[in-house]
């Protein structure tokens, strides 16, 4: 039965994976050159607080390998090992964090306490994103610093691309898992009840 289980959430974050792949080619740049509205973050939130920080963090691994294959390469984004590393694998394993409030989501979304259901899983997005992108920053200001206008620092404009794009993302992915906790709480329930780290009682 506990194999089943595992079989069960390994599927549904390989199935999540794809997801934020697919999602990865809708237009989704916000105007402003470099910030991006990242709805892959969306399925990403929904597998943490429907099963918790390990799955969330392989869906993310998964998402990251896919994004570098599919995207990084080609489209010229890898710069370097050392950075196509943190900017891919690393940065989007870190959005499992997400799933740091995994428990007390639970708790209340079970509980029919919908308000404070929503407050944690809006704090997971919030930790989860900020993780993926100060790794972006990081590197914006180490590999694409001689990339910023011309007498910008590059520190500065590493904090504009970045924390624009982290700012546009989670509030996108906070209003929509809003919304769906709302009118689909029962898609953050599993039926088994549990998490690839929980074992059976």
């Amino acid at each position: 039965m506990q194999q089943h289980k595992r079989l069960v959430v390994i599927l549904e974050t390989a199935i999540i994976a794809a997801f934020a792949m697919a999602l990865t080619y809708i237009p989704h740049t916000t105007g402003v050159s470099a910030i991006e509205l990242n709805y892959g973050l969306i399925p990403i939130a929904v597998l943490a607080m429907r099963r918790g920080a390990i799955p969330a963090a392989w869906a993310g691994f998964v998402w990251g390998i896919l994004d570098l294959i599919l995207r990084g390469l080609s489209g010229g984004s890898v710069l370097n090992p050392i950075q196509g590393f943190l900017e891919y694998p690393i940065a989007f394993t870190l959005v499992g964090l997400m799933g740091l409030t995994y428990a007390a989501f639970q708790k209340n979304v079970r509980g029919g306490e919908k308000v404070k259901a929503s407050g944690y899983a809006f704090a997971g997005i919030i930790i989860g994103t900020f993780a993926k992108y100060f790794i972006h920053f990081i590197a914006g200001v180490v590999f694409w610093g001689s990339y910023a206008p011309k007498g910008m620092n590059a520190w500065i404009y590493s904090l504009i691309v970045n924390g624009g794009s982290a700012l546009f993302s989670t509030v996108l992915a906070i209003v929509v898992v809003g919304i769906l906790l709302t009118v689909a709480p029962q898609l953050f329930i599993a039926k088994d009840g549990k998490s690839l780290s929980t074992k059976a009682a």
